[in-house]
């Protein structure tokens, strides 16, 4: 059956969103409809509005969330109706180099690089008003129902609170993954975030969990100093206090730089200032907020003759659909929290609100 449910529809970019109904196709062979029960705000969804990340529009946003299976599709066998699941947005074919490699994460079925905004068969499985509505990065959670990929989704533990374990369908694992995967941080090692939202505290739980010894946190907004130092920034840094760079006054703080440096922003400047910061020998720089459209990156390479690393970290180096389960396992097993992550909670239908609070840095 179609269902008539509500979704936030983003018509055009740089507009509020429209909440409207929506009808939402039933799932083809080996696709999935969801009951989206909570999903996060991701300021990768905000790229999307402003123009950073181009998508087509009118599209559903959305990408971090959790909910429950309403009905399966031809030839799904590993998921059923009444299942506790997270979509995912970096999807896990199986079957492409990226998944067939120790080494890689970003399946090639994935829909970031290619923005077509469709499913895998290339329609859409959402109308409104007559009108055919683009899917984002093969989820689209702002919707009460979704329809992903059987590549795209990840049974959970039925215990487990949805509202919470969203956060893993994109920001906790991405910034917890980068620290762990990506950068493979070291017991004892200096660590410099930049970018203190949900995504940099992230990364600050899992350069704590590997052992790092001193935790630098940078962020121009200081408001946010207090939650990095609960979840163990040893430092924190803003730009603005100082008058010459930024990098410059951690090689100070540090006397050669930092063994890791993460930019969790998606600004070219700071990227550049990231991996200036590091060790300038054996440091390793990891880009994991999403760089805007149409930039390019201007830098010394001397920056990288001497032996740094500069790498990119696409949901945290984490294979999706193997390592969300255990993730939520890890959570139930209290081996990470959720909790200082969540700012707000706020009903479906003032979503613009919550954007606004992201907005301004709440």
């Amino acid at each position: 059956q179609v269902i008539k449910c509500k979704a936030a529809v983003m018509w055009e970019a740089n507009k509020p969103f429209s909440i409207e109904e929506v009808e939402v196709a039933p799932p083809k062979a080996h696709e999935v409809r969801i009951k989206i029960m909570a999903t996060g705000i991701c300021r990768s969804d905000d790229h999307v509005v402003t123009g950073g990340l181009v998508m087509p529009f009118p599209i559903i946003l959305g990408h971090e969330a959790a909910g429950v299976v309403e009905s399966v599709g031809q030839g799904v066998t590993s998921i059923k109706p009444g299942d506790k699941v997270i979509p995912l947005f970096a999807p896990q074919c199986g079957e492409c180099s990226s998944c067939l490699s120790t080494k890689g994460n970003l399946c090639s079925k994935n829909d970031i690089d290619s923005a077509v905004g469709l499913m895998p068969d290339g329609t859409s499985r959402f109308t409104c008003k007559g009108k055919t509505i683009h899917h984002f990065v093969g989820t689209s959670t702002f919707t009460e129902y979704t329809v992903v990929h059987e590549s795209a989704v990840a049974k959970i533990d039925s215990a487990a609170p949805l509202e919470k374990v969203c956060l893993i369908g994109c920001g906790f694992s991405t910034g917890y993954g980068a620290a762990l995967q990506t950068a493979k941080v070291e017991p004892g090692s200096t660590c410099a975030i930049f970018g203190l939202g949900g995504v940099g505290l992230s990364v600050l739980m899992g350069c704590k969990a590997a052992g790092a010894s001193r935790i630098i946190a940078v962020d121009i907004n200081s408001d946010k100093f207090a939650k990095a130092k609960e979840l163990g920034a040893t430092d924190c840094v803003n730009p603005k206090d100082f008058k010459k760079p930024v990098h410059e006054v951690l090689i100070e703080m540090t006397g050669q730089g930092v063994d890791y440096s993460f930019e969790v922003i998606g600004r070219t400047e700071t990227m550049v200032s990231a991996l200036a910061c590091c060790q300038y020998n054996y440091g390793v720089s990891v880009i994991v907020g999403v760089p805007p459209a149409a930039q390019k990156i201007t830098f010394d390479p001397m920056l990288l003759f001497t032996g740094r690393t500069w790498k990119g970290s696409v949901f945290g180096g984490w294979k999706s659909k193997d390592s969300v389960p255990k993730l939520v396992a890890d959570y139930m097993k209290k081996k990470f929290v959720l909790d200082p992550l969540i700012t707000h909670t706020l009903p479906f239908t003032k979503i613009n609100e919550g954007f606004d609070l992201l907005r301004t840095g709440k």
